[in-house]
Protein backbone atom coordinates (compact mmCIF):
# COMPACT_ATOMS: atom_id res chain seq x y z
CA UNK A 1 0.00 0.00 0.00
CA UNK A 2 1.70 3.53 -1.13
CA UNK A 3 1.76 6.59 1.21
CA UNK A 4 -1.13 7.98 -0.53
CA UNK A 5 -3.45 4.84 -0.42
CA UNK A 6 -2.93 4.96 3.64
CA UNK A 7 -3.44 8.35 4.29
CA UNK A 8 -7.36 8.26 3.77
CA UNK A 9 -7.04 5.18 6.03
CA UNK A 10 -5.57 7.29 8.47
CA UNK A 11 -7.82 9.82 8.20
CA UNK A 12 -10.76 7.59 8.61
CA UNK A 13 -9.26 5.78 11.66
CA UNK A 14 -8.75 9.65 13.60
CA UNK A 15 -12.35 10.37 12.84
CA UNK A 16 -13.61 7.16 13.73
CA UNK A 17 -11.78 7.40 17.38
CA UNK A 18 -12.80 11.25 17.54
CA UNK A 19 -16.25 10.12 17.44
CA UNK A 20 -15.70 7.12 19.95
CA UNK A 21 -13.89 9.70 22.43
CA UNK A 22 -17.05 11.93 22.30
CA UNK A 23 -19.33 9.14 22.75
CA UNK A 24 -17.43 8.14 25.62
CA UNK A 25 -16.96 11.52 27.22
CA UNK A 26 -20.74 12.10 26.80
CA UNK A 27 -21.55 9.11 28.96
CA UNK A 28 -18.84 10.23 31.49
CA UNK A 29 -20.24 14.04 31.66
CA UNK A 30 -24.08 12.41 31.70
CA UNK A 31 -22.89 9.90 34.68
CA UNK A 32 -20.93 12.55 36.71
CA UNK A 33 -24.03 14.65 36.45
CA UNK A 34 -26.47 12.03 37.96
CA UNK A 35 -24.44 9.95 40.15
CA UNK A 36 -24.82 11.99 43.07
CA UNK A 37 -29.06 10.71 42.62
CA UNK A 38 -27.82 6.56 42.21
CA UNK A 39 -29.92 5.50 45.32
CA UNK A 40 -32.75 7.71 43.75
CA UNK A 41 -32.37 6.28 40.37
CA UNK A 42 -32.24 2.48 42.06
CA UNK A 43 -35.10 2.84 43.76
CA UNK A 44 -37.31 4.09 40.91
CA UNK A 45 -36.17 0.85 39.11
CA UNK A 46 -37.05 -1.41 42.34
CA UNK A 47 -40.27 0.24 42.84
CA UNK A 48 -42.64 -2.16 40.42
CA UNK A 49 -40.89 -5.05 42.70
CA UNK A 50 -40.75 -2.80 45.94
CA UNK A 51 -44.58 -1.48 45.99
CA UNK A 52 -45.69 -5.22 45.18
CA UNK A 53 -43.39 -6.92 48.47
CA UNK A 54 -45.66 -8.69 51.24
CA UNK A 55 -45.86 -6.64 54.52
CA UNK A 56 -42.44 -6.37 56.09
CA UNK A 57 -40.63 -7.76 53.52
CA UNK A 58 -37.44 -6.34 51.96
CA UNK A 59 -34.75 -6.39 49.38
CA UNK A 60 -31.60 -7.40 51.07
CA UNK A 61 -27.56 -7.08 50.23
CA UNK A 62 -25.72 -10.60 50.00
CA UNK A 63 -22.71 -9.09 49.86
CA UNK A 64 -20.44 -6.13 51.60
CA UNK A 65 -19.97 -3.59 48.58
CA UNK A 66 -23.08 -4.77 46.93
CA UNK A 67 -25.61 -1.71 48.38
CA UNK A 68 -23.02 0.67 46.58
CA UNK A 69 -21.89 -0.35 43.69
CA UNK A 70 -24.95 -1.59 42.40
CA UNK A 71 -26.96 1.67 42.49
CA UNK A 72 -22.87 3.09 40.66
CA UNK A 73 -23.63 0.11 37.96
CA UNK A 74 -27.51 0.92 37.09
CA UNK A 75 -26.73 4.71 36.93
CA UNK A 76 -23.92 3.87 34.41
CA UNK A 77 -26.12 1.69 32.13
CA UNK A 78 -28.95 4.94 32.78
CA UNK A 79 -25.92 6.97 31.41
CA UNK A 80 -25.27 5.37 28.33
CA UNK A 81 -29.26 4.83 27.83
CA UNK A 82 -30.00 8.57 27.83
CA UNK A 83 -26.79 9.11 25.43
CA UNK A 84 -27.63 6.89 23.18
CA UNK A 85 -29.20 9.25 20.35
CA UNK A 86 -25.56 11.51 21.05
CA UNK A 87 -23.85 8.11 20.49
CA UNK A 88 -26.20 7.21 17.25
CA UNK A 89 -24.96 10.73 15.81
CA UNK A 90 -22.08 10.00 16.16
CA UNK A 91 -22.19 6.71 13.82
CA UNK A 92 -24.13 9.00 11.46
CA UNK A 93 -21.64 11.72 11.07
CA UNK A 94 -19.29 8.38 10.57
CA UNK A 95 -20.76 6.72 8.17
CA UNK A 96 -22.94 9.67 6.43
CA UNK A 97 -20.21 10.66 3.76
CA UNK A 98 -20.28 7.54 2.58
CA UNK A 99 -23.71 6.79 1.64
CA UNK A 100 -25.78 8.54 -1.42
CA UNK A 101 -28.51 11.33 -0.98
CA UNK A 102 -30.92 8.44 -1.19
CA UNK A 103 -29.71 6.46 1.00
CA UNK A 104 -28.83 9.09 3.61
CA UNK A 105 -33.12 10.06 2.85
CA UNK A 106 -33.64 6.67 4.07
CA UNK A 107 -31.38 5.51 6.87
CA UNK A 108 -31.92 8.75 8.99
CA UNK A 109 -35.58 8.03 9.55
CA UNK A 110 -34.85 4.70 10.23
CA UNK A 111 -32.25 5.27 13.08
CA UNK A 112 -34.41 8.00 14.66
CA UNK A 113 -37.06 5.26 14.44
CA UNK A 114 -35.14 2.03 16.29
CA UNK A 115 -34.09 4.53 18.90
CA UNK A 116 -37.84 5.39 19.91
CA UNK A 117 -38.80 1.93 19.30
CA UNK A 118 -36.10 0.52 21.51
CA UNK A 119 -37.22 3.23 24.04
CA UNK A 120 -41.05 1.74 23.84
CA UNK A 121 -39.45 -1.72 24.37
CA UNK A 122 -38.15 -0.35 27.66
CA UNK A 123 -41.01 1.37 28.82
CA UNK A 124 -43.50 -0.94 27.91
CA UNK A 125 -41.89 -3.39 30.32
CA UNK A 126 -41.55 -1.47 33.28
CA UNK A 127 -44.98 0.38 33.29
CA UNK A 128 -47.14 -2.50 32.07
CA UNK A 129 -44.69 -6.24 32.34
CA UNK A 130 -43.23 -5.52 35.80
CA UNK A 131 -46.31 -4.73 37.67
CA UNK A 132 -47.91 -7.95 36.44
CA UNK A 133 -44.70 -10.13 36.47
CA UNK A 134 -43.73 -9.29 40.30
CA UNK A 135 -47.39 -9.12 40.92
CA UNK A 136 -47.46 -12.81 40.05
CA UNK A 137 -44.42 -13.86 41.52
CA UNK A 138 -45.15 -12.25 44.97
CA UNK A 139 -48.41 -14.02 45.20
CA UNK A 140 -47.06 -17.07 44.45
CA UNK A 141 -44.38 -17.57 47.20
CA UNK A 142 -44.93 -21.33 49.10
CA UNK A 143 -46.47 -20.30 52.35
CA UNK A 144 -43.81 -19.94 55.13
CA UNK A 145 -41.45 -18.64 52.48
CA UNK A 146 -40.30 -14.75 52.83
CA UNK A 147 -39.18 -13.20 49.54
CA UNK A 148 -36.25 -11.11 49.65
CA UNK A 149 -34.66 -10.63 46.51
CA UNK A 150 -30.90 -9.70 46.08
CA UNK A 151 -30.66 -5.89 44.85
CA UNK A 152 -28.05 -6.73 42.32
CA UNK A 153 -29.68 -10.31 41.19
CA UNK A 154 -32.66 -7.91 40.49
CA UNK A 155 -30.86 -5.12 38.60
CA UNK A 156 -29.14 -8.02 35.96
CA UNK A 157 -32.95 -9.18 35.77
CA UNK A 158 -34.54 -6.37 34.98
CA UNK A 159 -31.64 -5.28 32.57
CA UNK A 160 -31.92 -8.24 31.00
CA UNK A 161 -35.75 -7.82 30.63
CA UNK A 162 -34.85 -4.30 29.43
CA UNK A 163 -32.87 -5.37 26.68
CA UNK A 164 -35.13 -8.62 25.45
CA UNK A 165 -38.13 -6.12 25.26
CA UNK A 166 -36.22 -3.46 23.43
CA UNK A 167 -35.10 -5.55 21.10
CA UNK A 168 -38.65 -7.31 20.30
CA UNK A 169 -39.81 -3.79 19.87
CA UNK A 170 -37.35 -3.07 16.69
CA UNK A 171 -39.48 -5.59 14.49
CA UNK A 172 -40.44 -2.92 11.96
CA UNK A 173 -36.83 -1.93 11.59
CA UNK A 174 -35.60 -5.79 11.08
CA UNK A 175 -38.43 -6.18 8.31
CA UNK A 176 -37.49 -3.01 6.86
CA UNK A 177 -33.96 -4.35 6.56
CA UNK A 178 -34.40 -7.72 5.12
CA UNK A 179 -36.98 -6.29 2.64
CA UNK A 180 -33.71 -3.28 1.73
CA UNK A 181 -31.70 -5.53 1.96
CA UNK A 182 -33.06 -7.66 -1.04
CA UNK A 183 -33.35 -10.58 1.28
CA UNK A 184 -36.99 -11.35 1.45
CA UNK A 185 -40.17 -8.58 0.30
CA UNK A 186 -43.70 -7.65 2.21
CA UNK A 187 -45.29 -10.17 0.26
CA UNK A 188 -43.55 -12.90 1.27
CA UNK A 189 -43.79 -12.14 4.80
CA UNK A 190 -47.41 -11.60 4.31
CA UNK A 191 -47.54 -15.14 3.15
CA UNK A 192 -45.68 -16.44 6.57
CA UNK A 193 -47.76 -14.38 8.81
CA UNK A 194 -49.32 -17.27 10.85
CA UNK A 195 -46.24 -18.76 11.54
CA UNK A 196 -45.23 -15.03 12.51
CA UNK A 197 -47.86 -14.77 14.76
CA UNK A 198 -47.41 -18.23 16.67
CA UNK A 199 -43.71 -17.19 16.99
CA UNK A 200 -44.77 -13.93 19.04
CA UNK A 201 -47.03 -15.70 21.09
CA UNK A 202 -44.23 -18.42 21.56
CA UNK A 203 -41.69 -15.07 22.36
CA UNK A 204 -44.24 -14.04 24.44
CA UNK A 205 -44.45 -16.90 26.99
CA UNK A 206 -40.48 -17.00 26.79
CA UNK A 207 -39.95 -13.13 28.38
CA UNK A 208 -43.12 -13.15 30.52
CA UNK A 209 -44.95 -14.54 33.63
CA UNK A 210 -46.41 -17.71 32.83
CA UNK A 211 -50.17 -16.83 32.35
CA UNK A 212 -51.91 -16.35 28.91
CA UNK A 213 -52.62 -12.57 29.67
CA UNK A 214 -49.21 -11.70 30.47
CA UNK A 215 -47.98 -13.13 27.51
CA UNK A 216 -50.68 -11.44 25.25
CA UNK A 217 -49.45 -8.04 26.11
CA UNK A 218 -45.68 -8.74 24.61
CA UNK A 219 -47.44 -10.62 21.51
CA UNK A 220 -49.99 -8.95 20.03
CA UNK A 221 -47.28 -5.24 20.36
CA UNK A 222 -44.97 -7.39 18.11
CA UNK A 223 -48.19 -8.29 16.12
CA UNK A 224 -49.09 -4.69 15.49
CA UNK A 225 -45.08 -4.05 14.89
CA UNK A 226 -44.94 -6.60 12.50
CA UNK A 227 -47.95 -4.92 10.13
CA UNK A 228 -46.47 -1.80 10.78
CA UNK A 229 -43.10 -3.06 9.51
CA UNK A 230 -44.89 -4.25 6.40
CA UNK A 231 -46.30 -1.24 5.67
CA UNK A 232 -43.13 0.71 5.60
CA UNK A 233 -41.02 -1.46 4.11
CA UNK A 234 -42.81 -0.71 0.77
CA UNK A 235 -40.82 2.69 0.76
CA UNK A 236 -37.40 0.79 1.51
CA UNK A 237 -37.80 -1.95 -1.69
CA UNK A 238 -35.15 -2.52 -3.67
CA UNK A 239 -35.68 -0.86 -7.28
CA UNK A 240 -36.51 -2.88 -10.36
CA UNK A 241 -32.94 -1.97 -12.07
CA UNK A 242 -31.05 -2.47 -8.85
CA UNK A 243 -32.60 -5.79 -8.56
CA UNK A 244 -31.90 -6.32 -12.26
CA UNK A 245 -28.13 -5.45 -11.71
CA UNK A 246 -27.64 -7.31 -8.89
CA UNK A 247 -28.86 -10.81 -10.41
Amino acid sequence: MSVEESQPLISHLIELRNRLLRAVICVLVIFCLIVYWANDIYSILASPLTERLPEGATMIATNVVTPFFTPIKLTAVVAVFISVPFILYQIWAFVAPALYKEEKRLVYPLMVSSTLLFYSGVAFAYYVVFPLLFGFLTQTSPEGVTMATDISSYLDFVLTIFLAFGVCFEVPVAIILLCWAGITTADDLRAKRPYIIVGAFVIGMLLTPPDIFSQTLLAIPMIILFELGLIVSKFYQPKDDETTENS
